[in-house]
């Protein structure tokens, strides 16, 4: 049975609406589905209406930014009470903060020659402050990209260049995530449910047993197995932990966007799938 567990609207740093995501997803034959964008529950009601229409079993669903001490750990969060004041808090707090770091950035950006108006765009992002969106609305100013394209050096500038340059400069206040410590999820986990997911470890190298072994004495359920961050090797190495420390199993395509270059893959979902059967323990999730 297909099913993805990682997908993004435009509620975060995704390009179709929750509603259009489980469109798109009954168009690939998808069963069961969960909208997971980043710090924000913005987009859960919808989605799940969206997907009972196309006959998709919609998994309530979140990617939070997390801190285990000095490590940046990126987690999902699956099957719990969307609704809890708590949890609305403290994604708000989150939420405040990095719209604060990014309001720095773009006054930054301003002082430096940028025609951006601070207030009028940081108005547009309700929930998550998305660095992709937003570059994209720097763009659509043709002062704002002649300037980026001169200081790039390049008629073409790429996203990630785009981003580097003027949000992870390491000569510059870098953008951090406004992340939450892992214990206060996990402990607010015991009050509204749910399995709390190591996510795309093998996208940061983060797969290594040691810390493995302390999410999981923490209380951490699982772990994502399958996803187009992992390499083959990554694969293997991932579901021999899982097996080894009782991890549930999960994969998510992390769909964002189609890229619109005219390539035949212009998607994650164009060269990768998930079924359920490969994923141990999965079915506590998604059943």
């Amino acid at each position: 049975m297909l099913i993805d567990l990682q997908v993004h609207s435009t509620y975060s740093d995704g390009y179709l609406t929750p509603t259009q995501m489980a469109a798109f997803l009954a168009r690939q034959g998808v069963k069961v589905a969960a909208l997971t964008d980043h710090n924000t529950v913005g987009g859960v009601d919808e989605f799940q209406t969206a997907c009972l229409k196309h006959n998709i079993k919609p998994i309530v669903g979140i990617e939070l930014y997390t801190k285990l001490r000095h490590t940046n750990i990126n987690v999902l969060w699956f099957n719990f009470d969307h609704n809890n004041p708590e949890l609305h808090k403290m994604l708000r707090d989150s939420q405040t903060r990095r719209r604060s770091k990014v309001r720095k950035i773009l006054e930054r950006m301003s002082t430096d020659g940028f025609k951006i108006d601070t207030n009028k765009l940081l108005d547009k992002y309700n929930h998550y402050v998305s660095i992709n969106h937003l570059i994209d609305d720097i763009l659509r100013v043709p002062e704002n990209k002649k300037k980026i394209m001169k200081e790039l050096d390049t008629d073409k500038p790429r996203e990630e260049e785009i981003i580097y340059k003027y949000f992870n400069n390491p000569q510059l206040p870098k953008l951090e995530n406004s992340s939450i410590n892992i214990l206060r999820i996990l402990k607010l986990k015991k009050k509204i449910g749910g399995q709390v997911i190591f996510n795309h470890p093998g996208k940061y190298n983060q797969l290594r047993r040691s810390i493995l072994t302390e999410l999981k004495s923490l209380g951490v359920d699982g772990l994502e197995v399958l996803s187009p961050h992992h390499s083959i090797g990554a694969v293997m190495y991932a579901q021999f932990m899982a097996r080894e420390l009782g991890f549930i199993m999960t994969g998510g395509s992390d769909f964002h966007r189609f890229e619109g270059n005219k390539s035949p893959l212009n998607a994650s979902w164009d060269y990768f799938q998930i079924d359920s059967k490969f994923l141990k323990g999965v079915g506590k999730i998604i059943n």
